[in-house]
């Protein structure tokens, strides 16, 4: 997954142009994953939060933003990715390729739009490596394109760092946690809206069960 190096110096850029068809960038999207850890996680102040897959930082800008007195570390394959990580998140936070180098205990961890650049087979392994650094009582959320959404999918096929995805369903997300240790607490369908239709962005939230989203939110909690 080395490869993400080849793409850390656009990347931003790169996510844009594939969604241009919504009328927002990848900030919006970055935006609206920390909103929705900030209401449906809701951390508390102090809290420790992981994002794992990092990249060049975007969703950790922005969950640092929208949590302001929360720790923010960050993770990626990418080394060059780590190396554009804005500063002022690097000084008040630990960002690193070298799992050895994280913290544990963390009270939240995310996987934004990581799993499905993971084979199949490893997905599972790599969740668990992930949550085994929660704290108890501690809350993993995993975001995903899904793939019933004809919207999605296109994004998706017009996203250069993409062509190797393999799209899963929320169901198959699911089933990575299990019922004792990892129970699911919500699975939520998100961004439905285009810019054009801004104005009933405020129904999203009452939308989370119906599965025509762009995306998908499934949180687990670590029971002690």
């Amino acid at each position: 997954m080395a490869e993400f190096d080849n793409f850390a110096a656009n990347y931003q850029d790169l996510v844009s142009d594939s969604v241009r068809l919504t009328g927002e960038s990848s900030d919006y999207f970055a935006a609206y994953k920390a909103e929705y850890i900030a209401r449906r996680v809701a951390p508390r102040q102090g809290s420790k939060l992981l994002d794992y897959g990092c990249g060049v930082g975007l969703l950790s800008k922005h969950l640092q933003n929208r949590l302001p007195g929360t720790r923010v570390d960050g993770f990626d394959v990418s080394q060059d990715s780590i190396d554009r990580v804005d500063a002022t998140l690097r000084s008040q936070g630990t960002f690193t390729s070298n799992p050895d180098a994280l913290g544990q205990a963390y009270d939240v961890i995310v996987l934004a739009n990581v799993l499905h650049h993971v084979p199949p087979a490893e997905r599972r392994g790599l969740l668990c490596q992930a949550a085994s650094r929660l704290a108890d009582g501690g809350k993993v959320v995993v975001f995903e394109h899904n793939p019933i959404n004809p919207l999605t999918r296109w994004a998706v096929s017009q996203c250069p760092f993409d062509e190797d995805a393999i799209l899963l369903p929320i169901r198959e997300t699911r089933r990575y946690f299990g019922r004792d240790q990892f129970p699911v607490t919500s699975c939520d369908y998100i961004v439905f809206f285009p810019r054009w239709l801004h104005w009933f962005r405020p129904l999203e939230q009452s939308l989370r069960w119906c599965p025509l989203g762009a995306q998908y939110a499934v949180v687990a909690s670590r029971n002690p």
